[in-house]
């Protein structure tokens, strides 16, 4: 891991996301059998977050989905019908080779999300799906988290009979990733300073972009190896609103969740610092804004950003 390569590696994102954008006139997905009646993501880390918001999403439109931990012991059995897709950016996570081991060579479909189409996870899978991230020389999970969410929503358009174009939207993600790179000097000092206290960081997302809270707060851990966790907005009230009492509590909260003005009560009645991403937050001590925030699934594939480079500058000094 090397925290210059990893800023590469974001300042990278823009150019491989207009590569995945361009692929995208063809259905990575186009292999799947039409009699899908199931679907079981499995992963780890990054890749069970992504997973997590694309199981949401698909429930919401009538398909039967679930995200699980690849280690978990067991879950839905192989069955005709179950479409199973590890996901794995390396190709080599130990726990999700052996969860779909378990569904190979029966009569499930097995759908492999991967950013190395040689790998194991791979190996015997009836569809292979390549991220197309690139290699990521920081060694940080950054471009194949954002790459592995574009292509779940490409699977969520096949599966529900969406109409959205996922192409067009990967661009826009290009474009918003862009602003928030080209414009850092006029935010990135401020968010720094908001967010450098003696508690560690925690990040906050309405339940539909919780991949985006746990992710901000995996790359405060992995990269400067600094104290962080992730709340659902609603959620917040009911587990996390305590450590306001106590701690000298700093946050990014990714707006959009019915219940923001509910956590927010408690953010000022605390003297609590919270920095709000993606859109204007009464309260908060200062909101990033970047091009096509308004579209929460633009925002989805961009937000993570802002953790990312707060978390590349603090690996680095």
């Amino acid at each position: 891991m090397n925290p210059e390569l990893f800023l590469a590696d974001l300042e990278a994102k823009p150019e491989a996301l207009a590569k995945l954008a361009e692929s995208l006139a063809d259905d990575p997905f186009a292999a799947i059998p039409g009699d899908v009646e199931r679907v079981v993501f499995l992963g780890m880390g990054s890749s069970r977050y992504a997973a997590g918001v694309a199981a949401l999403r698909l429930r919401a439109a009538g398909v039967n989905a679930v995200a699980e931990y690849a280690s978990a012991r067991a879950s839905f059995p192989a069955a005709r019908g179950t479409l199973v897709v590890p996901i794995s950016a390396t190709g080599g996570s130990r726990e999700t080779l052996d969860a779909v081991a378990r569904y190979r060579d029966r009569q499930a479909f097995v759908a492999a999300l991967t950013n190395d189409i040689g790998s194991a996870v791979a190996e015997g899978a009836d569809a292979v799906v390549d991220m197309l991230a690139g290699e990521e020389l920081g060694g940080v999970a950054c471009r194949t988290f954002q790459h592995t969410l574009a292509l779940l929503l490409a699977l969520e358009a096949r599966l529900s009979g969406g109409h959205r174009g996922v192409a067009g939207l990967v661009w826009q993600a290009a474009e918003a990733t862009a602003d928030l790179l080209d414009r850092r000097e006029q935010w990135l000092p401020r968010a720094i300073e908001l967010l450098d206290g003696p508690h560690g960081v925690y990040t906050i997302a309405p339940a539909e972009h919780l991949s985006s809270a746990e992710q901000s707060a995996l790359m405060f851990r992995e990269g400067p190896r600094r104290p962080a966790d992730a709340c659902e907005t609603g959620d917040w009230s009911h587990v996390d609103v305590y450590l306001t009492k106590t701690l000298d509590y700093r946050a990014i909260l990714f707006p959009g969740s019915a219940y923001d003005a509910q956590a927010m009560e408690w953010v000022e009645q605390r003297g609590s610092t919270v920095l709000a991403v993606g859109a204007d937050l009464p309260g908060a001590a200062a909101s990033i804004r970047y091009t096509h925030d308004t579209d929460p699934d633009v925002a989805l594939l961009t937000e993570t950003l802002v953790a990312e480079l707060v978390a590349a500058h603090w690996w680095s000094n």
